[in-house]
């Protein structure tokens, strides 16, 4: 008898770092063991953009339109990396507040699995007190799991 998956549909949340790439190729691999479909995310900090706009002379509107533009690359680099293993995946770009919107989406969807990486951008362009994967590990609808390490890739 074949055993059920307990998990339906995997969400990724994506910023493009390292840590969140390799998030993506842990959850593409537990998606093609199930054979289950994900939803990869990108979504552009509102806070982190006006902070921006604020210190340059470009507007919030360009500068969502940058960083959304990258983070369609990010997610079709993920995509594809699914596609080739014969999974189905979505894309979605979002506005707001990273760990909400992560949560919301979630919940939209009817993810029953959050992988995120353990640290994503950082540095200059930060300016939320405190880790996205912890706020979404406190906020998400379902579990969460934390890809701290990157995985050897096959």
């Amino acid at each position: 008898m074949e055993e059920r998956s307990p998990f339906t549909h995997i969400l990724v949340p994506t910023d493009g770092s390292e840590p969140s790439v390799n998030a993506g190729w842990l959850a593409i691999q537990i998606a093609a063991t199930h054979h289950i479909p994900i939803t990869f995310a990108y979504i552009v900090d509102t806070l982190a953009a006006e902070k921006m706009a604020s210190v340059t002379s470009r507007n919030t509107e360009a500068i969502y339109a940058d960083l959304e533009n990258k983070g369609r690359s990010y997610l079709e680099y993920l995509a594809r990396l699914a596609r080739n293993r014969g999974i189905d995946a979505n894309q979605v770009t979002r506005r707001g507040i990273p760990h909400r919107e992560i949560a919301n989406l979630a919940r939209e969807i009817s993810a029953d699995l959050i992988v995120i990486g353990q640290a994503g951008v950082g540095g200059p362009h930060r300016v939320d007190i405190g880790s996205v994967s912890r706020r979404v590990v406190e906020s998400a609808p379902c579990p969460v799991l934390v890809a701290r390490h990157p995985l050897p890739r096959r």
